[in-house]
């Protein structure tokens, strides 16, 4: 009976035997991919801790003449951490006069616009910072 190695029938006298030294090779190679395999998924899970905006946002904040100051992004952290604290999933976060609807638990800003009696629908609570 003839070995079968990933679905292949392999012939015994094909099949190519490897010494001790190489196959160390190959797990030593295999190890440094796992560890920068880790490493970006670290660099991933740091992304994820902060917040950031999505493409419509960029457009609506340009479009509405928008900026956020480095104190006011700060803010917005706290804002979508203590969302995250409530168990908010969609939410809304008041900086100054500037509204922000935040997928709290992708940490994305969906849109943004200026707050002047505006109607804010499918969100499941607030943060004013």
């Amino acid at each position: 009976m003839q070995p079968i190695i990933n679905n292949r029938i392999i012939n015994p006298a094909q099949h190519q035997t490897h010494t001790k030294a190489q196959l160390q090779n190959v797990a030593a190679s295999q190890a440094v991919n796992g560890s920068d395999f880790q490493q970006m998924m670290e660099g991933l899970r740091q992304n994820q801790k902060d917040v950031h905006f999505s493409k419509h946002a960029n457009a609506r904040l340009d479009a509405r003449n928008i900026r956020l100051n480095g104190q006011q992004l700060q803010r917005l952290e706290q804002g979508v951490a203590k969302a995250q604290g409530k168990g908010i999933r969609d939410g809304l976060v008041l900086i100054d006069n500037i509204a922000l609807v935040v997928n709290i638990t992708n940490k994305v800003v969906i849109t943004a616009l200026n707050q002047q009696d505006q109607v804010f629908t499918n969100i499941d609570g607030a943060v004013i910072v």
